[in-house]
């Protein structure tokens, strides 16, 4: 139950970004510009921020590393595929497939720091510092080639992969902003998580999932299904440390990126159909998570 608790305040965000556009006379325009300031500032500092914060070493933890890698990559996979299903819809698969391996990064960080203390949050950090980059770019590529752009200019100027990258290569260099800079960032960073939770809300379209149930269940089970049960083989197969099996199952469970609706809307998708699987995962997820580590527990 509490950690079914843990993820209310997140879905209560987006109830209330739903109820404040819909309900009163912040209206769609002023939801619109939100979601840019989101899309290019706030997220963009966040990541940048979280990932510099925390040093990184490979060397000492190359099979957690691996274990998200292959963990991501089985879903980006499996949710490429289901394009191939008979009746998918291209607009709402290049739309929707980002929410099969896409993770809710501030539900993660308070999860590990909840259940594991200190390591548990270094280790998702360093998970986060590797998937990351291959979340964004596997996000992007479907959506650019259904709208018809050109796919490396839009990995070139997407400012998540931009901040992305360029925390990654501070980090590397072990460079670090002055103290002034770091908390000037960490605080504009920190509006991230409740905007870009109501921007979901703003641009729920309950209604929307109605035009691909088959897609969004499938998107849906690759994420909440699949991918912790695949987490669970691995952990047990390379027989990493408690603290890293609860982290990488952790990863393998959460709840998808509220920022894949902005991302879809930003680049000409569905929003509505991303809206209502963010929705739907928080969810899930809500129920999955306790499932999930119940049986990690018993197996252990």
């Amino acid at each position: 139950m509490t950690d079914a608790l843990l993820l209310l305040p997140d879905f209560l965000l987006i109830v209330a970004g739903h109820l404040i556009c819909r309900h009163t006379a912040l209206g769609r325009p002023v939801w619109d510009g939100v979601e840019r300031l989101v899309y290019f500032v706030l997220f963009p500092a966040l990541l940048f921020q979280s990932i510099l914060r925390h040093p990184i070493a490979l060397s000492s933890a190359l099979p957690l590393a691996g274990s998200g890698l292959g963990i991501m990559a089985s879903g980006i996979v499996a949710a490429y595929a289901l394009r191939a299903w008979p009746g998918v819809d291209a607009r709402l698969h290049a739309s929707g497939a980002q929410v099969s391996f896409r993770f809710n990064s501030y539900v993660a960080l308070a999860l590990a720091d909840r259940m594991a203390g200190t390591p548990g949050v270094a280790s998702m950090a360093l998970l986060m510092s590797v998937c990351v980059p291959l979340a964004n770019v596997a996000a992007v590529w479907p959506l650019a080639r259904h709208g018809g752009q050109s796919y490396w200019r839009e990995i070139a100027r997407n400012p998540l992969i931009i901040a992305t990258a360029s925390g990654l290569l501070c980090n590397a260099l072990g460079l670090k902003l002055p103290e002034l800079a770091s908390l000037t960032l960490a605080r504009v960073g920190g509006a991230a998580l409740p905007l870009g939770l109501m921007a979901v809300g703003a641009g729920l379209q309950f209604g929307a999932l109605r035009e691909g149930p088959g897609l969004a269940a499938g998107l849906l089970g690759i994420r909440h299904l699949l991918l912790p049960a695949l987490a669970l083989l691995a952990v047990g197969a390379l027989g990493l440390p408690p603290t890293q099996q609860l982290v990488v199952l952790l990863f393998a469970a959460l709840p998808t990126a509220s920022s894949a609706y902005v991302l879809a809307v930003r680049m000409g998708g569905h929003g509505g159909f991303v809206a209502g699987l963010v929705t739907a995962s928080t969810l899930v997820g809500m129920v999955s998570l306790p499932l999930w580590l119940a049986m990690w527990r018993a197996a252990s």
